[in-house]
Protein backbone atom coordinates (compact mmCIF):
# COMPACT_ATOMS: atom_id res chain seq x y z
CA UNK A 1 0.00 0.00 0.00
CA UNK A 2 1.62 3.51 -1.19
CA UNK A 3 2.10 6.29 1.52
CA UNK A 4 -0.35 8.36 0.16
CA UNK A 5 -2.99 6.24 0.69
CA UNK A 6 -1.79 5.19 4.35
CA UNK A 7 -1.57 8.62 5.20
CA UNK A 8 -5.37 9.08 3.61
CA UNK A 9 -6.42 6.41 5.53
CA UNK A 10 -5.33 8.44 8.66
CA UNK A 11 -6.91 11.72 7.42
CA UNK A 12 -10.12 10.16 7.11
CA UNK A 13 -9.92 8.72 10.65
CA UNK A 14 -9.27 12.05 12.05
CA UNK A 15 -12.08 13.47 10.23
CA UNK A 16 -14.76 10.80 10.92
CA UNK A 17 -13.49 10.65 15.21
CA UNK A 18 -13.85 14.50 14.87
CA UNK A 19 -17.07 14.85 12.87
CA UNK A 20 -18.61 11.93 15.66
CA UNK A 21 -17.04 13.44 18.56
CA UNK A 22 -18.16 16.92 18.15
CA UNK A 23 -21.42 15.88 17.23
CA UNK A 24 -22.28 14.97 20.31
CA UNK A 25 -23.51 17.02 22.85
CA UNK A 26 -20.80 18.55 25.37
CA UNK A 27 -20.24 16.12 27.92
CA UNK A 28 -19.70 17.51 31.39
CA UNK A 29 -17.24 15.31 33.70
CA UNK A 30 -19.37 12.50 35.88
CA UNK A 31 -18.55 13.05 39.58
CA UNK A 32 -18.94 9.52 40.44
CA UNK A 33 -15.49 8.83 38.62
CA UNK A 34 -13.56 10.72 41.91
CA UNK A 35 -15.39 8.02 43.74
CA UNK A 36 -12.76 6.10 43.91
CA UNK A 37 -12.71 2.38 45.71
CA UNK A 38 -9.25 2.48 48.22
CA UNK A 39 -9.56 5.25 50.42
CA UNK A 40 -7.44 4.34 52.97
CA UNK A 41 -4.97 6.89 54.75
CA UNK A 42 -1.52 5.80 55.78
CA UNK A 43 1.64 7.48 56.95
CA UNK A 44 -0.64 11.09 57.08
CA UNK A 45 -1.21 10.56 53.21
CA UNK A 46 -5.12 10.68 52.42
CA UNK A 47 -5.93 7.79 49.37
CA UNK A 48 -2.36 6.36 49.77
CA UNK A 49 -2.42 3.66 47.44
CA UNK A 50 -3.68 5.84 44.89
CA UNK A 51 -1.32 8.65 45.62
CA UNK A 52 1.78 7.41 46.24
CA UNK A 53 1.61 5.33 42.98
CA UNK A 54 2.07 7.74 40.98
CA UNK A 55 5.87 8.02 42.09
CA UNK A 56 7.34 5.36 39.55
CA UNK A 57 6.46 8.20 36.97
CA UNK A 58 8.83 10.33 38.91
CA UNK A 59 11.44 8.04 38.22
CA UNK A 60 10.81 6.61 34.67
CA UNK A 61 10.33 10.28 33.99
CA UNK A 62 14.09 11.18 35.03
CA UNK A 63 15.27 7.76 33.50
CA UNK A 64 14.22 8.51 30.09
CA UNK A 65 15.47 12.11 30.03
CA UNK A 66 18.88 10.63 31.10
CA UNK A 67 18.56 7.67 28.40
CA UNK A 68 17.90 10.90 25.94
CA UNK A 69 20.64 13.11 26.92
CA UNK A 70 22.90 10.31 27.38
CA UNK A 71 22.61 9.21 23.18
CA UNK A 72 21.98 12.61 22.12
CA UNK A 73 24.90 12.79 20.15
CA UNK A 74 24.64 9.24 18.81
CA UNK A 75 23.29 9.36 15.42
CA UNK A 76 22.25 5.76 15.51
CA UNK A 77 19.47 6.85 18.23
CA UNK A 78 18.71 10.17 16.76
CA UNK A 79 18.53 10.99 13.15
CA UNK A 80 17.42 14.59 14.13
CA UNK A 81 17.20 17.57 16.80
CA UNK A 82 13.38 16.74 16.64
CA UNK A 83 13.63 13.32 17.47
CA UNK A 84 15.22 14.34 20.55
CA UNK A 85 13.48 17.07 21.22
CA UNK A 86 9.30 14.76 21.12
CA UNK A 87 10.95 11.95 23.43
CA UNK A 88 12.27 14.84 25.59
CA UNK A 89 8.54 16.02 26.06
CA UNK A 90 7.14 12.72 26.73
CA UNK A 91 9.27 12.19 29.26
CA UNK A 92 9.09 15.37 30.88
CA UNK A 93 5.28 14.57 30.70
CA UNK A 94 5.23 11.37 31.88
CA UNK A 95 8.15 13.41 35.06
CA UNK A 96 4.86 15.56 35.80
CA UNK A 97 2.01 13.09 36.27
CA UNK A 98 4.06 12.24 38.94
CA UNK A 99 2.89 15.67 40.93
CA UNK A 100 -0.07 16.54 38.70
CA UNK A 101 -1.50 12.84 39.08
CA UNK A 102 -0.71 12.70 42.82
CA UNK A 103 -1.58 15.77 43.95
CA UNK A 104 -5.18 15.04 42.13
CA UNK A 105 -5.41 12.25 44.66
CA UNK A 106 -4.40 13.66 47.97
CA UNK A 107 -8.16 15.43 47.43
CA UNK A 108 -10.09 13.97 44.20
CA UNK A 109 -12.01 16.66 42.20
CA UNK A 110 -13.11 18.36 39.20
CA UNK A 111 -10.17 21.31 40.33
CA UNK A 112 -8.03 18.89 41.22
CA UNK A 113 -8.33 16.35 38.39
CA UNK A 114 -6.92 19.45 35.85
CA UNK A 115 -3.40 19.30 37.65
CA UNK A 116 -3.78 15.32 36.40
CA UNK A 117 -4.98 15.77 33.18
CA UNK A 118 -2.39 18.48 32.17
CA UNK A 119 0.58 16.60 32.32
CA UNK A 120 -1.04 13.52 30.70
CA UNK A 121 -1.73 15.51 27.41
CA UNK A 122 2.15 16.59 27.46
CA UNK A 123 3.14 13.16 27.21
CA UNK A 124 0.67 11.71 24.88
CA UNK A 125 1.47 14.78 22.57
CA UNK A 126 5.12 14.12 22.40
CA UNK A 127 5.12 10.64 21.87
CA UNK A 128 2.26 10.66 19.63
CA UNK A 129 4.19 13.54 17.21
CA UNK A 130 7.06 11.27 17.58
CA UNK A 131 5.65 8.26 15.87
CA UNK A 132 4.37 10.71 12.66
CA UNK A 133 7.70 11.81 12.48
CA UNK A 134 10.00 8.57 12.46
CA UNK A 135 7.02 6.39 11.04
CA UNK A 136 4.57 8.76 8.55
CA UNK A 137 7.08 11.61 7.48
CA UNK A 138 9.45 13.71 9.41
CA UNK A 139 8.04 17.19 8.07
CA UNK A 140 4.72 16.49 8.79
CA UNK A 141 6.03 15.61 12.66
CA UNK A 142 7.87 18.84 12.66
CA UNK A 143 5.03 20.70 11.65
CA UNK A 144 2.37 18.78 13.83
CA UNK A 145 4.64 18.54 16.98
CA UNK A 146 4.20 22.07 18.34
CA UNK A 147 0.56 22.30 16.84
CA UNK A 148 -0.34 19.03 18.87
CA UNK A 149 0.99 20.04 22.08
CA UNK A 150 -1.11 23.55 21.82
CA UNK A 151 -3.91 21.27 21.07
CA UNK A 152 -3.54 18.81 24.28
CA UNK A 153 -2.62 21.93 26.59
CA UNK A 154 -5.56 23.99 25.35
CA UNK A 155 -8.33 20.65 25.66
CA UNK A 156 -6.94 20.05 29.21
CA UNK A 157 -7.69 24.20 29.95
CA UNK A 158 -10.89 24.06 27.93
CA UNK A 159 -12.39 21.37 30.18
CA UNK A 160 -11.17 23.02 32.82
CA UNK A 161 -13.05 26.52 32.12
CA UNK A 162 -15.74 24.74 30.76
CA UNK A 163 -16.29 23.16 34.18
CA UNK A 164 -15.98 26.14 36.24
CA UNK A 165 -19.04 28.01 34.03
CA UNK A 166 -21.06 25.38 34.70
CA UNK A 167 -21.02 23.97 31.25
CA UNK A 168 -18.38 21.01 31.17
CA UNK A 169 -17.31 19.66 28.44
CA UNK A 170 -15.23 16.90 28.11
CA UNK A 171 -15.00 16.10 23.90
CA UNK A 172 -11.95 18.44 23.15
CA UNK A 173 -9.81 16.09 25.88
CA UNK A 174 -11.49 13.23 24.70
CA UNK A 175 -10.77 13.49 21.49
CA UNK A 176 -6.69 14.56 21.97
CA UNK A 177 -6.70 11.36 24.27
CA UNK A 178 -8.05 8.69 22.47
CA UNK A 179 -7.73 9.28 18.76
CA UNK A 180 -3.96 8.89 19.23
CA UNK A 181 -4.51 5.66 21.32
CA UNK A 182 -6.84 4.49 18.20
CA UNK A 183 -4.13 5.38 15.12
CA UNK A 184 -1.09 4.80 16.44
CA UNK A 185 -1.36 0.87 16.17
CA UNK A 186 -2.17 1.43 12.56
CA UNK A 187 0.62 3.71 12.14
CA UNK A 188 3.09 0.95 14.04
CA UNK A 189 1.09 -1.67 11.87
CA UNK A 190 0.76 0.83 8.11
CA UNK A 191 4.21 2.03 8.10
CA UNK A 192 7.69 0.94 8.06
CA UNK A 193 10.04 1.60 11.33
CA UNK A 194 13.07 3.74 10.85
CA UNK A 195 14.73 2.73 14.20
CA UNK A 196 15.21 -0.86 15.18
CA UNK A 197 12.93 -1.62 18.99
CA UNK A 198 9.15 -1.19 17.65
CA UNK A 199 8.43 -4.21 19.95
CA UNK A 200 9.05 -1.89 23.04
CA UNK A 201 6.39 0.68 21.01
CA UNK A 202 3.74 -2.53 21.49
CA UNK A 203 4.37 -3.12 24.88
CA UNK A 204 3.86 0.55 25.37
CA UNK A 205 0.30 0.17 24.12
CA UNK A 206 -0.33 -3.22 25.94
CA UNK A 207 0.37 -1.86 29.29
CA UNK A 208 -1.73 1.05 28.55
CA UNK A 209 -4.41 -0.92 27.66
CA UNK A 210 -4.32 -2.77 30.68
CA UNK A 211 -4.26 0.20 32.58
CA UNK A 212 -7.12 1.19 31.38
CA UNK A 213 -8.81 -1.91 31.86
CA UNK A 214 -7.80 -2.01 35.62
CA UNK A 215 -9.05 1.50 35.57
CA UNK A 216 -12.30 0.09 34.80
CA UNK A 217 -12.61 -2.44 37.11
CA UNK A 218 -11.27 -0.63 40.38
CA UNK A 219 -14.00 -1.56 42.89
CA UNK A 220 -14.41 -5.58 41.20
CA UNK A 221 -10.06 -5.66 41.09
CA UNK A 222 -10.05 -3.87 44.89
CA UNK A 223 -12.89 -7.03 46.51
CA UNK A 224 -11.56 -9.59 44.11
CA UNK A 225 -7.79 -9.40 46.08
CA UNK A 226 -9.15 -8.73 49.50
CA UNK A 227 -8.92 -5.28 49.54
CA UNK A 228 -5.07 -5.41 48.93
CA UNK A 229 -4.66 -3.61 46.12
CA UNK A 230 -7.43 -1.48 44.02
CA UNK A 231 -7.94 -1.27 40.35
CA UNK A 232 -6.92 2.43 40.45
CA UNK A 233 -3.80 1.69 41.77
CA UNK A 234 -2.57 -0.94 39.39
CA UNK A 235 -3.79 1.60 36.67
CA UNK A 236 -1.00 3.65 37.71
CA UNK A 237 1.68 1.19 38.20
CA UNK A 238 1.13 -0.75 35.01
CA UNK A 239 0.93 2.45 32.72
CA UNK A 240 4.22 3.68 34.69
CA UNK A 241 5.38 -0.17 33.44
CA UNK A 242 4.53 0.48 29.96
CA UNK A 243 6.31 4.12 29.61
CA UNK A 244 9.70 2.09 31.15
CA UNK A 245 9.52 0.63 27.76
CA UNK A 246 9.96 3.89 26.26
CA UNK A 247 12.72 4.08 28.14
CA UNK A 248 14.15 0.77 27.00
CA UNK A 249 13.39 1.79 22.93
CA UNK A 250 15.48 5.14 23.41
CA UNK A 251 18.33 2.96 25.10
CA UNK A 252 18.31 0.11 22.54
CA UNK A 253 16.85 1.34 19.41
CA UNK A 254 19.28 1.80 16.56
CA UNK A 255 18.84 3.43 12.97
CA UNK A 256 17.46 1.04 10.27
CA UNK A 257 17.57 3.66 7.41
CA UNK A 258 16.56 7.37 7.43
CA UNK A 259 13.54 8.61 6.48
CA UNK A 260 12.76 12.38 4.87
Amino acid sequence: MRNKIKISILIIIALVCGGVMFSLDPIPQDLDYHDFVDKRGWLGVPNFGDTMSNLPYFFVGLMGIWAVQKRKHDTTCFDSCFERHTLLTAFAGIFLVCFGSGYYHLEPSNETLFWDRLPMTIGFMGLYAMLIGERVNERAGRILFPILLILGVASAVYWHISEQNGQGDLRPYALVQFFPLLTAPLILLMFKPKYSGTKYLWFVMLWYAVAKVTEHFDETIFDLVGGVISGHTLKHLSSALGTYYLVLYVQKRRLLHRKR
